[in-house]
């Protein structure tokens, strides 16, 4: 407990408050610090459905007597709280004996206030539980679930069938296996309640009363906010996670890496409460009792902002690539089951230019295994069948440029165009052919025009 003891004792009650939390207990948050009302940390538990309040007075001493904890069974007699309510005690020293017994004589005698002692060896027994590193006095972030980086109903590589389903000229069924990798990243779950109200000689002028709810990437670096898709595909499946067993994953995935979080849980508390405190930070024009237009700045005080809870949980990030001839196409996503969201669609792009997205179309050419928007594909003339301008060997006909597989299916077609007759020649250019039919047809009108004829 050397390094508890280092702290002073607004960083304890700091610390209280994320052990509380990590502990299970719900609205964990600090009571004002203006003045010591006998309490420091207020929260609420459920036992048996009915929700209860407990009110903790933090002790940073060596020794805690019996004075302290009868302040604290009048503080919670006082508190206002619409049910049951009883206290703890927290020290990292230990309770006198008449403190303990005290204690014990509200326990035997079934006091409505009873209140729990929690000693330094207790918080010791708790460290080990929760994950409190004691040589910096935080709590660090244990965590061994993860969303499932796959639907279990379907098969891994299903998210690659159905991006290749509207590509044109590919059966699925035909698409070689997909090389699998994933990436469990990590991210906390924050929630965080902020209540300030800014009062001047004219009254109030701005309050806040806010619940924040937001999904933070954790992992080695600056924390930084997850989208709103990635944040609801988070917390929608919060109920459906599964325990992180990488040698299990490694039975469906070819590769399967895991990055570490990259902060302590109460670096991302001070972070978010941070962040929050900026966010709601505005400046207020008021007038005032002589009739002056004033601006205020007001920004909420760290007090103000208490952070409810904080849910470590892996996020996977999946990459599929499929080989097909020549071309790789990548298909990334972070997964929750059936549920995902899209990173890179190397599906919906077209190899030959900047054309990408799902409301455009695509051909599969089965000459090089290219995917090709419409402008890059063609039909090869002697197949009939699809091949696009990167890999298609052309040569004019009729002044009008065909497309072939190869040299020998070109070769071919030069021997059966130059056994054509010259109508059918012509109609190798079907827009050349039409224009010379209108062109003659016109022509004919005018010399029948000329004399006299119509």
């Amino acid at each position: 407990m050397a390094v508890l003891d280092d702290l002073s004792g607004f960083e304890f009650e700091d610390l209280m408050e994320d052990v509380f939390r990590n502990l299970g207990y719900e609205n964990v948050r600090q009571a004002e610090r203006t003045a010591d009302e006998g309490r420091d940390v207020i929260m609420e538990e459920v036992v048996d459905g009915t929700r209860r309040a407990i009110i903790v007075e933090c002790k940073h001493t060596g020794t805690v007597g019996r004075p302290v904890v009868q302040k604290l069974h009048s503080a919670i007699a006082t508190f206002d709280f619409d049910g049951p309510k009883r206290g703890m005690v927290a020290t990292t020293g230990r309770f006198t004996n008449p403190a303990e017994e005290y204690a014990d004589r509200l326990q035997r005698n079934d006091d409505p206030y009873p209140i729990e002692l929690i000693d330094g060896e207790d918080l010791r027994e708790i460290a080990d539980e929760i994950g409190l590193d004691l040589y910096n006095g935080r709590i660090e972030i244990l965590c061994d679930e993860t969303l499932r980086p796959y639907d279990p109903a379907a098969d891994v590589d299903a998210p690659v069938q159905e991006a290749f389903r509207d590509i044109e000229n590919i059966e699925t069924a035909d698409l070689p296996v997909p090389h699998s990798q994933v990436t469990f990243r990590p991210v906390v779950a924050i929630t965080a309640d902020t209540n300030a109200v800014f009062e001047t000689s004219v009254g109030v002028i701005h309050q806040i009363n806010d619940r924040t709810q937001f999904v933070v990437h954790a992992e080695r670096g600056h924390p930084k906010v997850a989208d709103d898709e990635v944040a609801t595909l988070v917390t929608e499946n919060f109920h459906a996670t599964v325990p992180l067993d990488t040698g299990q994953f490694t039975e469906v995935f070819a590769d399967v890496d895991e990055r570490r979080f990259g902060q302590t849980q109460t670096e991302y508390k001070e972070w978010a409460v941070d962040r929050l405190q900026d966010y709601h930070t505005t400046t207020v024009t008021y007038t005032g009792d002589n009739n002056v237009t004033y601006n205020k700045t007001c920004e909420p005080n760290l007090s103000d902002i208490s952070v409810q809870s904080i849910e470590p949980v892996y996020l996977p990030e999946v990459r599929q690539t499929t080989e097909i001839l020549e071309y790789s196409y990548p298909y990334e996503y972070y997964a929750a089951g059936p549920s995902r969201v899209t990173l890179e669609d190397g599906i919906h792009r077209c190899v030959h230019c900047e054309t990408s997205g799902v409301d455009e179309t695509y051909t599969y050419c089965p000459n090089c295994g290219a995917i090709a928007c419409d402008t890059h594909i063609k039909t090869e003339r002697l197949e009939g069948e699809p091949v696009c301008t990167g890999c298609a060997v052309t040569e004019r006909f009729a002044l009008k440029t065909k497309y072939f597989y190869d040299e020998e299916n070109l070769e071919a077609f030069r021997k059966e165009y130059a056994e054509m007759p010259i109508h059918e020649k012509a109609m190798e250019n079907k827009l050349l052919a039409g224009g010379s039919v209108v062109a003659t047809l016109l022509l004919v009108v005018g010399l029948l025009v000329i004399g006299g004829i119509i």
